[in-house]
């Protein structure tokens, strides 16, 4: 791998590990001491909170985006570069396409995990409709197959290796952060 293919790389498991640790450690930080609703109200604080969290993740996204074309035609020589782009733009529409319906299904406060600023216990459940009704959590499991995509279509063995790493890393996210505080706030 050429020095910026490196670079790129570096980005990308960087700007993902800035989302899940930061993200992470902002949401149990706030669940257990309300930090940012403290110190600026409970819907200031959130809007802050989101703000910055809008901002990792989307450097996050163009981090990878970055590797993809860094990194592009390095699969083995016979690879059928017609089939990869095929499947690559078939996982990146339908990642892409399952996130898209999974945020219009929860709106965009919870999204941007809303609940953990100052929600009451018992408040609204966690979604039922949408890919919801299909999927436990089609945000991070469907939803992140267009990383996938993206690299097949770039046809980057880096960038799908960064892809699996970015899948993992956004699944234990979800197992460590969000899914205990589901279970405490709402019960399920």
């Amino acid at each position: 791998m050429t020095f910026w293919g490196i670079a790129a790389l570096l980005y990308h498991l960087t700007s993902r590990l800035t989302y899940v640790f930061w993200v992470g450690r902002v949401l149990q930080r706030e669940e257990r001491t309300g930090h940012y609703a403290r110190a600026f109200g409970e819907a200031a604080g959130f809007a802050r909170f989101k703000r910055s969290a809008a901002t990792v993740m989307n450097n996050d996204a163009v981090s990878f985006v970055v590797l993809c074309a860094v990194t592009h035609d390095t699969f083995p020589p016979g690879v059928s570069r017609v089939l990869l782009i095929f499947v690559g733009v078939v996982l990146t529409v339908v990642g892409l396409g399952m996130k898209l319906w999974a945020r219009a299904a929860v709106g965009a406060d919870r999204y941007y995990w809303r609940d953990f600023f100052g929600a009451a216990p018992g408040a609204a459940p966690a979604p039922v409709g949408g890919p919801y009704r299909y999927f436990r959590n089609p945000m991070y499991t469907v939803g992140n197959v267009h990383l996938a995509g993206l690299a097949l279509a770039a046809a980057s063995l880096p960038a799908l290796g960064a892809a699996l790493f970015s899948h993992a890393a956004i699944l234990v996210f979800n197992h460590v952060v969000e899914r205990p505080h589901v279970r405490r706030l709402y019960g399920i």
